[in-house]
This record gives C-alpha cells, sequence and structure tokens, in this order.
C-alpha cells in the first residue's frame, strides 16, 4: 500500500481562471512544481482527482481535457513528476452521478487500482467538497488558498480541524512536518 497526495487539478496545481481546457492556457501555479518534488522525495506519490462540470455543461469536450490533461501531465513528467492516474468526473452537479467529489468512488478506485493506503494519504485541493472527498475516503485533507479556496475557507466554517495553508507549497510543508511529527 502506498502513501498518496490526491490533488485537485484547476485552482490547485494550475491556474483557474474558469472552465480550463485550453491548452494555450495552460500555467501551472508558482511553487508546483518545488512543492511535488518534495512529496515525491518525501515518498508520496500522485493522482489528481478532478470535477469538470464544464464536460457535462457542454462548454468543451473529454477530449479537449485530455489534450490539456495529457499537456500538464507531460510537462510535469518532463519535470520529474510522475501522475500516475487521473479520475475525472465530466458531470453537473445536478446529474446526481456517484463520482462527483465529495463522493469517494474515486478514492476507492486508487486503493483497488493502485494500492493507495487512503488513512496515510492526503487530499489537497481549494474546493470544500476536496476536504469532504479526504474525510469520506478516511484520509487527511488540505484547503489551499488558491483558485477558489479564499472564497472556500469562508464555506469551511471552522475548518472542523482541516489545515488551511496559502498554496500547495504550503500544503507540501505541513504534510512533511506533520509525518516527521508522528
Amino acid at each position: 500500500m502506498g502513501r498518496f497526495v490526491f490533488l485537485d487539478r484547476d485552482g490547485t496545481i494550475n491556474d483557474d481562471p474558469g472552465y480550463v481546457y485550453r491548452v494555450e492556457d495552460y500555467a501551472l501555479l508558482a511553487g508546483v512544481v518545488d512543492a511535488l518534488v518534495a512529496l515525491r522525495d518525501g515518498g508520496y506519490r500522485f493522482a489528481i482527482v478532478t470535477n469538470q462540470s464544464g464536460i457535462g455543461r457542454g462548454l468543451y469536450t473529454l477530449d479537449d481535457f485530455w489534450r490539456y490533461q495529457n499537456h500538464l501531465l507531460a510537462d510535469l513528467r518532463a519535470r520529474g513528476i510522475e501522475i500516475e492516474a487521473t479520475y475525472v468526473c465530466p458531470h453537473q452537479l445536478a446529474d446526481a452521478c456517484a463520482c462527483r467529489k465529495p463522493s469517494p468512488l474515486h478514492l476507492f478506485r486508487a486503493r483497488d487500482e493502485l494500492g493507495a493506503d487512503l488513512a496515510a494519504s492526503w487530499v489537497i485541493g481549494d474546493h470544500v467538497s476536496d476536504v469532504e472527498l479526504g474525510v469520506r475516503a478516511g484520509a487527511r485533507s488540505i484547503l489551499v488558498r488558491t483558485g477558489h479556496g479564499e472564497e472556500e475557507r469562508l464555506r469551511l466554517g471552522s475548518g472542523a480541524g482541516h489545515p488551511v495553508v496559502d498554496d500547495l507549497r504550503a500544503a507540501a510543508r505541513y504534510v512533511l512536518s506533520a509525518e516527521t511529527s508522528r
């Protein structure tokens, strides 16, 4: 069983101007590569878990999503970072599907397909649904203030014991310090 960091994509790893799917709009957020390298060197593996309601709304296609996603994966791979899997929900909230975060379906798939030890893993993202995903799957969660994180922090209320940090770099420091204090 492996320790994973399950990453939200838009607003956590890359810039999120809204409905991200065009390769020409691709931009990693500051510090993302350093954060992922530190986590990788700390023994973590990676998967992306992302809601993409723009597909269900007809704003872009699943092929558009994968074109952007493959560009992101290739860029990270060129920097020494391997994302082992991408789990995507293409549905709208109104579709009431089983795969939309905060449903733990994708994390359970990662447990079964990748050997993820959910109790030793983290979910990092810029929405309350990312925090709830971790809770529902038995992992720990961190909310980042990038992307929609600042407004989502207000929805989180007191935080219910979940850390809220500035960005992925701060999240990596938190994860690694939590591991050394165990």
